[in-house]
Formats: structure tokens, C-alpha cells, sequence
């Protein structure tokens, strides 16, 4: 009897030690997961404060630069297509365009000394650049945070734990190829 019951604890103590840390790893990649998540979701609201400033930049401008159509309309295709996103590269791929579109729209306003003058305007703008430095922020707070996350899905031993239960690596949040770089801005046969 005293042998049966010593082989039972030794039973238990075996599974505890290998089911404690499973467990322990497991709620581990819970908790890193919801990091990247919640970092994730910082980028979609400085992305979507953006967007929502835009309108009225628009139509600030439109005042101005009536005969500007093409970049109007391309910076309306681009906040579209960011709030249409539904994955981190979509999301990075029009925020690029977005981003483009503005620093076009940004060459236009010094064209027109009584926009840049314009309250409205100068306000809008600051508050843009005070939103572009949050999302830049969120962007790098995000990538960070998916790195930790995926050096835990891959090392050794939790990468049997994220197999057996399904974590696998999360996307960075990247800018497109050539992003780098300025937009070229074309202005011959534009203006008066």
C-alpha cells in the first residue's frame, strides 16, 4: 500500500513539473500576444486620428488650390484605402501612400502664402504633425513589442509550446519599399 501510494506522488510530482511550466509558458505567450495587440491597436488609433484630421485639411485647401485636384483626390484614395486596411501590411502599404499624398500637398501649401497664413490651416497642420510623431511612436513601439513576442515563439523550449498551441510569428509594421525616399513632385502644368 505504502508503495502504491509512493509511485501515485511520484506520478503527480512528475506531471506538476511538467505541466507548471507549460502552463507558465502558455500564459506567457497570452500575455505577449495581448502586448502586440494592444500595441497594434495604438497604431490603428493614431492611423485613424489621421484620418479623420485629413477632411478637414482638405477642404482647407481646396479654398486655396482649387485647380490641386489630383492631390486631393489622391490623399482621399489613400485615407480610403487606410481605413479599408485589414492587415498590418495593407495598413503600412497605404499609410505610405498617405503619407506621400500629404508631403505632395505640404510642397502645394508653399505655393500659396494665404493658406500657410490661414489659422485654420496652421492649426491643422500642427495637430498632423503632432499626430505623425504618435504614430511614428506606436509604430516602433509595435515592432518592438512583436519582436519580443517572436524571439519567444521561436526559441528553445517555448517553440514547442507555441506549436502546440498555435502562436505563430506576428508581422512588423514596415514601410513600403522606397519610402525612404522623397516623393517626386511634378508641377509643370499646374498652377496660373
Amino acid at each position: 500500500m505504502k508503495r502504491g501510494l509512493g509511485a501515485m506522488i511520484g506520478v503527480i510530482v512528475v506531471l506538476a513539473l511538467i505541466i507548471i511550466p507549460l502552463l507558465s509558458s502558455y500564459n506567457g505567450f497570452i500575455q505577449a500576444e495581448e502586448n502586440v495587440e494592444q500595441k497594434h491597436s495604438q497604431i490603428e488609433n493614431q492611423l485613424q486620428r489621421r484620418a479623420d484630421l485629413i477632411p478637414n485639411l482638405v477642404n482647407t485647401v481646396k479654398g486655396y488650390a482649387a485647380h490641386e485636384e489630383d492631390v486631393l483626390g489622391d490623399i482621399a484614395e489613400a485615407r480610403s484605402r487606410l481605413i479599408g486596411a485589414n492587415s498590418v501590411q495593407e495598413q503600412a502599404e497605404a499609410d505610405d501612400s498617405l503619407s506621400n499624398a500629404l508631403s505632395r500637398l505640404l510642397v502645394i501649401a508653399e505655393n500659396y502664402p494665404e493658406l500657410k497664413a490661414d489659422k485654420q490651416f496652421t492649426q491643422l497642420m500642427d495637430e498632423l504633425a503632432g499626430t505623425e510623431n504618435r504614430i511614428s511612436v506606436a509604430r516602433m513601439d509595435y515592432n518592438e513589442e512583436v519582436t519580443n513576442y517572436n524571439k519567444r515563439v521561436r526559441q528553445f523550449p517555448s517553440r514547442i509550446v507555441a506549436s502546440i498551441f498555435g502562436f505563430d510569428t506576428r508581422e512588423y509594421f514596415q514601410a513600403q519599399e522606397g519610402a525612404e525616399e522623397a516623393p517626386n513632385v511634378d508641377f509643370e502644368g499646374t498652377g496660373d
